[in-house]
Protein backbone atom coordinates (compact mmCIF):
# COMPACT_ATOMS: atom_id res chain seq x y z
CA UNK A 1 0.00 0.00 0.00
CA UNK A 2 3.05 2.29 -0.05
CA UNK A 3 2.84 5.48 -2.11
CA UNK A 4 5.65 6.88 -4.20
CA UNK A 5 4.81 10.28 -2.73
CA UNK A 6 6.68 10.79 0.51
CA UNK A 7 4.28 13.26 2.10
CA UNK A 8 3.58 12.99 5.81
CA UNK A 9 0.10 13.74 7.06
CA UNK A 10 -2.18 13.63 10.09
CA UNK A 11 -5.97 13.94 10.17
CA UNK A 12 -8.31 14.40 13.12
CA UNK A 13 -11.87 15.38 14.09
CA UNK A 14 -12.77 19.08 14.02
CA UNK A 15 -13.69 19.10 17.73
CA UNK A 16 -13.45 16.49 20.47
CA UNK A 17 -15.46 16.88 23.70
CA UNK A 18 -15.24 14.42 26.60
CA UNK A 19 -16.45 14.33 30.19
CA UNK A 20 -19.10 13.15 32.64
CA UNK A 21 -22.40 14.79 31.68
CA UNK A 22 -21.08 15.97 28.28
CA UNK A 23 -24.29 14.74 26.64
CA UNK A 24 -26.15 17.71 28.21
CA UNK A 25 -24.15 20.09 26.00
CA UNK A 26 -24.82 18.23 22.72
CA UNK A 27 -27.45 20.78 21.64
CA UNK A 28 -25.10 23.71 22.30
CA UNK A 29 -22.37 22.17 20.12
CA UNK A 30 -24.81 21.15 17.37
CA UNK A 31 -26.12 24.69 16.82
CA UNK A 32 -22.92 25.69 15.00
CA UNK A 33 -23.23 22.65 12.68
CA UNK A 34 -26.86 22.78 11.58
CA UNK A 35 -30.45 23.60 12.44
CA UNK A 36 -32.18 20.34 11.41
CA UNK A 37 -30.33 17.44 13.03
CA UNK A 38 -31.15 13.80 12.27
CA UNK A 39 -30.37 11.59 15.27
CA UNK A 40 -29.64 7.90 14.60
CA UNK A 41 -29.73 5.39 17.46
CA UNK A 42 -31.07 1.91 18.08
CA UNK A 43 -33.89 1.44 20.60
CA UNK A 44 -31.62 0.18 23.41
CA UNK A 45 -29.28 3.18 23.23
CA UNK A 46 -32.17 5.63 22.85
CA UNK A 47 -33.70 4.14 25.99
CA UNK A 48 -30.58 5.14 27.95
CA UNK A 49 -29.85 8.60 26.56
CA UNK A 50 -32.92 9.71 24.57
CA UNK A 51 -34.39 11.80 27.37
CA UNK A 52 -31.13 13.72 28.05
CA UNK A 53 -30.62 14.34 24.33
CA UNK A 54 -34.19 15.58 23.81
CA UNK A 55 -33.73 17.99 26.73
CA UNK A 56 -30.34 19.22 25.46
CA UNK A 57 -31.63 19.83 21.92
CA UNK A 58 -34.81 21.47 23.25
CA UNK A 59 -32.74 23.87 25.35
CA UNK A 60 -30.75 24.79 22.23
CA UNK A 61 -33.95 25.35 20.19
CA UNK A 62 -33.29 22.39 17.90
CA UNK A 63 -35.96 19.92 16.68
CA UNK A 64 -35.64 16.23 17.67
CA UNK A 65 -35.90 13.76 14.78
CA UNK A 66 -34.75 10.25 15.72
CA UNK A 67 -34.32 7.44 13.22
CA UNK A 68 -33.86 3.85 14.38
CA UNK A 69 -30.60 2.16 13.34
CA UNK A 70 -31.16 -1.38 12.08
CA UNK A 71 -28.01 -3.05 13.43
CA UNK A 72 -25.52 -3.61 10.59
CA UNK A 73 -23.57 -0.91 8.71
CA UNK A 74 -24.39 -2.45 5.32
CA UNK A 75 -24.58 -0.66 1.99
CA UNK A 76 -28.40 -0.94 2.09
CA UNK A 77 -28.68 0.57 5.58
CA UNK A 78 -26.38 3.45 4.56
CA UNK A 79 -28.49 4.17 1.47
CA UNK A 80 -31.68 4.05 3.59
CA UNK A 81 -30.25 6.75 5.89
CA UNK A 82 -29.29 8.91 2.89
CA UNK A 83 -32.95 8.80 1.77
CA UNK A 84 -34.15 9.87 5.21
CA UNK A 85 -31.67 12.80 5.25
CA UNK A 86 -33.15 13.95 1.92
CA UNK A 87 -36.78 13.47 3.02
CA UNK A 88 -36.30 15.38 6.27
CA UNK A 89 -34.00 18.05 4.86
CA UNK A 90 -31.48 17.31 7.63
CA UNK A 91 -28.29 19.39 7.61
CA UNK A 92 -26.38 17.45 10.28
CA UNK A 93 -26.57 13.74 11.13
CA UNK A 94 -25.71 12.49 14.61
CA UNK A 95 -24.69 8.91 15.42
CA UNK A 96 -25.54 7.86 18.98
CA UNK A 97 -24.32 4.39 19.96
CA UNK A 98 -21.51 1.98 19.12
CA UNK A 99 -19.20 1.52 16.14
CA UNK A 100 -21.84 0.03 13.82
CA UNK A 101 -24.22 2.97 14.19
CA UNK A 102 -21.31 5.39 13.88
CA UNK A 103 -19.95 3.83 10.67
CA UNK A 104 -23.37 3.81 8.98
CA UNK A 105 -23.96 7.46 9.91
CA UNK A 106 -20.52 8.64 8.76
CA UNK A 107 -21.05 6.96 5.37
CA UNK A 108 -24.57 8.39 5.00
CA UNK A 109 -23.54 11.90 6.06
CA UNK A 110 -20.71 11.85 3.54
CA UNK A 111 -22.94 10.65 0.67
CA UNK A 112 -25.58 13.27 1.53
CA UNK A 113 -22.95 16.02 1.74
CA UNK A 114 -23.94 17.25 5.22
CA UNK A 115 -22.10 17.60 8.55
CA UNK A 116 -21.75 14.50 10.70
CA UNK A 117 -21.31 14.05 14.42
CA UNK A 118 -20.53 10.99 16.57
CA UNK A 119 -21.77 10.50 20.12
CA UNK A 120 -20.32 7.14 21.22
CA UNK A 121 -22.19 5.60 24.16
CA UNK A 122 -19.46 2.97 24.66
CA UNK A 123 -15.67 3.29 24.36
CA UNK A 124 -15.39 -0.01 22.52
CA UNK A 125 -13.72 1.05 19.23
CA UNK A 126 -11.89 3.99 17.68
CA UNK A 127 -14.63 4.44 15.03
CA UNK A 128 -15.95 7.73 16.53
CA UNK A 129 -12.98 9.86 15.42
CA UNK A 130 -11.99 8.41 12.04
CA UNK A 131 -12.60 9.44 8.42
CA UNK A 132 -13.49 5.94 7.33
CA UNK A 133 -16.29 3.45 7.77
CA UNK A 134 -16.14 -0.33 7.77
CA UNK A 135 -19.00 -1.68 5.68
CA UNK A 136 -20.25 -5.23 6.29
CA UNK A 137 -22.50 -7.56 4.33
CA UNK A 138 -26.04 -8.04 5.72
CA UNK A 139 -24.81 -11.15 7.61
CA UNK A 140 -21.80 -9.52 9.23
CA UNK A 141 -18.81 -10.27 6.99
CA UNK A 142 -16.25 -7.55 6.27
CA UNK A 143 -16.99 -6.05 2.84
CA UNK A 144 -14.93 -2.87 2.43
CA UNK A 145 -13.39 0.21 3.97
CA UNK A 146 -14.97 3.46 2.76
CA UNK A 147 -12.76 6.54 3.05
CA UNK A 148 -14.05 10.09 3.44
CA UNK A 149 -12.33 13.41 2.73
CA UNK A 150 -12.82 14.53 6.35
CA UNK A 151 -13.25 13.31 9.91
CA UNK A 152 -16.39 13.93 12.01
CA UNK A 153 -17.23 17.57 12.66
CA UNK A 154 -17.75 16.79 16.34
CA UNK A 155 -17.02 13.81 18.60
CA UNK A 156 -18.83 14.05 21.94
CA UNK A 157 -18.23 11.39 24.60
CA UNK A 158 -20.09 11.38 27.90
CA UNK A 159 -17.87 9.35 30.22
CA UNK A 160 -20.73 8.71 32.65
CA UNK A 161 -22.72 7.10 29.83
CA UNK A 162 -19.63 4.99 29.01
CA UNK A 163 -19.24 4.05 32.69
CA UNK A 164 -22.91 2.99 32.85
CA UNK A 165 -22.38 0.47 30.03
CA UNK A 166 -21.10 -3.06 30.78
CA UNK A 167 -17.33 -3.16 31.44
CA UNK A 168 -16.97 -5.68 28.57
CA UNK A 169 -17.42 -2.80 26.08
CA UNK A 170 -14.54 -0.84 27.62
CA UNK A 171 -12.40 -4.00 27.65
CA UNK A 172 -13.09 -4.53 23.93
CA UNK A 173 -12.04 -0.92 23.32
CA UNK A 174 -8.76 -1.62 25.10
CA UNK A 175 -8.23 -4.56 22.71
CA UNK A 176 -8.82 -2.32 19.69
CA UNK A 177 -6.57 0.43 21.08
CA UNK A 178 -3.65 -1.78 22.18
CA UNK A 179 -3.21 -2.77 18.53
CA UNK A 180 -2.71 0.89 17.60
CA UNK A 181 0.90 1.14 18.74
CA UNK A 182 1.85 -2.37 17.55
CA UNK A 183 0.54 -1.50 14.08
CA UNK A 184 1.90 2.07 14.00
CA UNK A 185 5.34 0.77 15.02
CA UNK A 186 5.30 -1.76 12.16
CA UNK A 187 4.02 0.82 9.63
CA UNK A 188 6.77 3.27 10.60
CA UNK A 189 9.42 0.55 10.27
CA UNK A 190 8.11 -0.34 6.80
CA UNK A 191 7.87 3.32 5.66
CA UNK A 192 4.36 2.35 4.56
CA UNK A 193 1.38 4.63 3.97
CA UNK A 194 -1.39 5.15 6.48
CA UNK A 195 -5.16 5.41 6.13
CA UNK A 196 -4.64 9.19 6.08
CA UNK A 197 -2.96 8.86 2.67
CA UNK A 198 0.71 9.47 3.39
CA UNK A 199 3.62 8.51 5.61
CA UNK A 200 3.07 8.78 9.36
CA UNK A 201 3.93 12.06 11.10
CA UNK A 202 5.87 12.07 14.35
CA UNK A 203 2.60 13.28 15.90
CA UNK A 204 0.48 10.34 14.70
CA UNK A 205 3.08 7.81 15.83
CA UNK A 206 3.56 9.55 19.20
CA UNK A 207 -0.20 9.53 19.88
CA UNK A 208 -0.32 5.81 19.07
CA UNK A 209 2.51 5.25 21.57
CA UNK A 210 0.79 7.46 24.18
CA UNK A 211 -2.39 5.41 23.81
CA UNK A 212 -0.40 2.23 24.60
CA UNK A 213 1.29 3.74 27.68
CA UNK A 214 -1.99 5.15 29.06
CA UNK A 215 -3.70 1.77 28.69
CA UNK A 216 -0.97 -0.29 30.38
CA UNK A 217 -1.10 2.13 33.27
CA UNK A 218 -4.86 2.69 33.62
CA UNK A 219 -6.92 -0.08 31.98
CA UNK A 220 -7.30 -2.37 35.01
CA UNK A 221 -8.33 0.34 37.55
CA UNK A 222 -10.62 1.91 34.92
CA UNK A 223 -12.38 -1.42 34.31
CA UNK A 224 -12.91 -1.83 38.05
CA UNK A 225 -14.39 1.69 38.29
CA UNK A 226 -16.75 1.01 35.38
CA UNK A 227 -17.91 -2.21 37.09
CA UNK A 228 -19.23 0.15 39.79
CA UNK A 229 -20.51 2.62 37.12
CA UNK A 230 -18.27 5.41 38.41
CA UNK A 231 -16.06 7.85 36.50
CA UNK A 232 -12.52 8.25 37.86
CA UNK A 233 -9.44 9.89 36.31
CA UNK A 234 -8.38 6.41 35.13
CA UNK A 235 -11.71 6.03 33.29
CA UNK A 236 -11.29 9.44 31.64
CA UNK A 237 -7.76 8.49 30.50
CA UNK A 238 -8.82 5.10 29.11
CA UNK A 239 -11.82 6.55 27.27
CA UNK A 240 -9.54 9.14 25.66
CA UNK A 241 -6.96 6.47 24.79
CA UNK A 242 -9.59 4.16 23.27
CA UNK A 243 -11.38 6.89 21.35
CA UNK A 244 -9.16 9.86 20.46
CA UNK A 245 -5.56 8.66 20.81
CA UNK A 246 -6.24 5.29 19.21
CA UNK A 247 -8.45 6.91 16.56
CA UNK A 248 -5.81 9.38 15.43
CA UNK A 249 -3.08 6.79 16.04
CA UNK A 250 -4.51 4.05 13.81
CA UNK A 251 -5.53 6.42 11.05
CA UNK A 252 -2.43 8.61 10.92
CA UNK A 253 0.02 6.10 12.44
CA UNK A 254 -0.94 3.14 10.26
CA UNK A 255 -2.70 -0.23 10.41
CA UNK A 256 -0.78 -3.46 9.84
CA UNK A 257 -1.35 -7.18 10.54
CA UNK A 258 -3.61 -7.04 13.61
CA UNK A 259 -6.57 -5.37 11.85
CA UNK A 260 -6.11 -7.45 8.69
CA UNK A 261 -6.30 -10.61 10.84
CA UNK A 262 -9.46 -9.16 12.45
CA UNK A 263 -10.95 -8.80 8.95
CA UNK A 264 -9.87 -12.37 8.19
CA UNK A 265 -11.62 -13.64 11.34
CA UNK A 266 -14.92 -12.15 10.15
CA UNK A 267 -14.77 -14.53 7.15
CA UNK A 268 -15.70 -17.51 9.37
CA UNK A 269 -19.12 -17.67 11.09
CA UNK A 270 -17.71 -18.79 14.48
CA UNK A 271 -16.47 -15.27 15.28
CA UNK A 272 -19.53 -13.22 14.28
CA UNK A 273 -20.84 -12.63 17.81
CA UNK A 274 -17.54 -11.26 19.09
CA UNK A 275 -16.77 -7.57 19.58
CA UNK A 276 -14.38 -5.87 17.14
CA UNK A 277 -11.73 -5.35 19.84
CA UNK A 278 -11.86 -9.01 20.88
CA UNK A 279 -11.01 -10.13 17.34
CA UNK A 280 -8.37 -7.40 17.02
CA UNK A 281 -6.61 -8.77 20.12
CA UNK A 282 -6.16 -12.16 18.43
CA UNK A 283 -4.64 -10.16 15.57
CA UNK A 284 -2.25 -8.36 17.94
CA UNK A 285 -0.93 -11.55 19.55
CA UNK A 286 -0.52 -13.13 16.10
CA UNK A 287 1.27 -10.04 14.77
CA UNK A 288 3.74 -10.20 17.70
CA UNK A 289 4.43 -13.85 16.85
CA UNK A 290 4.93 -13.04 13.14
CA UNK A 291 7.37 -10.26 14.08
CA UNK A 292 9.39 -12.65 16.23
CA UNK A 293 8.93 -10.16 19.08
CA UNK A 294 10.88 -10.94 22.29
CA UNK A 295 9.18 -13.79 24.14
CA UNK A 296 9.01 -11.65 27.30
CA UNK A 297 7.05 -9.00 25.36
CA UNK A 298 4.52 -11.54 24.04
CA UNK A 299 4.23 -13.12 27.49
CA UNK A 300 3.51 -9.74 29.12
CA UNK A 301 0.96 -8.94 26.42
CA UNK A 302 -0.87 -12.25 26.99
CA UNK A 303 -0.88 -11.79 30.78
CA UNK A 304 -2.12 -8.21 30.55
CA UNK A 305 -4.85 -8.87 27.98
CA UNK A 306 -6.05 -11.90 30.00
CA UNK A 307 -6.43 -9.61 33.04
CA UNK A 308 -8.31 -7.09 30.88
CA UNK A 309 -10.64 -9.92 29.85
CA UNK A 310 -9.62 -10.15 26.19
CA UNK A 311 -9.23 -13.37 24.19
CA UNK A 312 -5.69 -14.44 23.24
CA UNK A 313 -6.34 -18.06 22.20
CA UNK A 314 -8.26 -19.57 19.28
CA UNK A 315 -10.50 -21.42 21.77
CA UNK A 316 -11.89 -18.11 23.02
CA UNK A 317 -13.01 -17.08 19.53
CA UNK A 318 -14.70 -20.39 18.73
CA UNK A 319 -11.78 -21.92 16.83
CA UNK A 320 -9.06 -24.53 17.41
CA UNK A 321 -5.56 -25.22 16.00
CA UNK A 322 -7.03 -28.27 14.20
CA UNK A 323 -9.44 -26.12 12.14
CA UNK A 324 -7.21 -26.15 9.03
CA UNK A 325 -10.02 -25.20 6.66
CA UNK A 326 -11.17 -22.20 8.74
CA UNK A 327 -7.61 -21.01 9.42
CA UNK A 328 -6.84 -21.14 5.67
CA UNK A 329 -9.99 -19.06 5.00
CA UNK A 330 -8.96 -16.51 7.65
CA UNK A 331 -5.41 -16.29 6.24
CA UNK A 332 -6.65 -15.84 2.66
CA UNK A 333 -8.98 -12.99 3.69
CA UNK A 334 -6.30 -11.34 5.86
CA UNK A 335 -3.79 -11.44 2.99
CA UNK A 336 -6.20 -10.13 0.32
CA UNK A 337 -4.74 -7.47 -2.01
CA UNK A 338 -5.01 -4.02 -0.44
CA UNK A 339 -5.27 -5.40 3.12
CA UNK A 340 -3.28 -3.56 5.79
CA UNK A 341 -1.11 -6.64 6.51
CA UNK A 342 0.94 -5.51 3.50
CA UNK A 343 2.11 -2.57 5.64
CA UNK A 344 4.27 -4.99 7.63
CA UNK A 345 8.03 -4.50 7.09
CA UNK A 346 8.25 -8.03 5.59
CA UNK A 347 6.24 -10.38 3.36
CA UNK A 348 3.94 -12.89 5.03
CA UNK A 349 2.81 -16.08 3.29
CA UNK A 350 -0.51 -17.88 3.98
CA UNK A 351 1.48 -20.79 5.47
CA UNK A 352 3.32 -18.46 7.88
CA UNK A 353 0.10 -16.76 8.93
CA UNK A 354 -1.70 -20.06 9.61
CA UNK A 355 1.33 -21.29 11.60
CA UNK A 356 1.34 -18.11 13.72
CA UNK A 357 -2.42 -18.39 14.36
CA UNK A 358 -2.03 -22.04 15.41
CA UNK A 359 0.93 -21.25 17.68
CA UNK A 360 -0.86 -18.78 19.94
CA UNK A 361 -3.10 -21.46 21.48
CA UNK A 362 -0.49 -23.53 23.32
CA UNK A 363 1.77 -20.55 24.01
CA UNK A 364 -1.00 -18.48 25.61
CA UNK A 365 -2.24 -21.48 27.64
CA UNK A 366 1.28 -22.02 29.00
CA UNK A 367 1.73 -18.35 29.89
CA UNK A 368 -1.65 -18.23 31.62
CA UNK A 369 -0.92 -21.38 33.62
CA UNK A 370 2.49 -20.05 34.74
CA UNK A 371 0.90 -16.74 35.80
CA UNK A 372 -1.95 -18.55 37.62
CA UNK A 373 -4.47 -16.90 35.28
CA UNK A 374 -7.78 -18.52 34.19
CA UNK A 375 -7.75 -21.16 31.46
CA UNK A 376 -9.35 -20.18 28.14
CA UNK A 377 -13.10 -20.86 28.02
CA UNK A 378 -14.63 -21.87 24.69
CA UNK A 379 -16.64 -19.14 23.01
CA UNK A 380 -20.30 -20.08 22.61
CA UNK A 381 -22.03 -18.53 19.63
CA UNK A 382 -25.19 -16.71 20.69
Amino acid sequence: MSDTLSVRTIISPRRYVQGAGAIHSLGKYLTSLGSTPLLVADDVVWGFVGHDIETSLGDAGLPVHREKFNGVPSAAEIDRLVQIIATQGADVIVAIGGGSTIDAVKAAGHLAGINWVTVPTVASTDAPTSALAVVYTENGEFEEYRFFPKNPDLVLVDTQVVANAPAAFLAAGVGDALATWLEARATAAAHASTMAGGLPTLTGTALARLSWDVLWDNALPALDAVRDNVVTPAVEKVVEANTLLSGIGFESGGLAAAHAIHNGLTAVPQTHGLAHGQKVNIGSVTQLVLEGAPTSEIREFIEFTTRVGLPNTLTEVGLAPENDQELATIAAAALAPGETIHNMPFEISPTELVAALKSIERFARTVRKEAALPEPQPYHHH
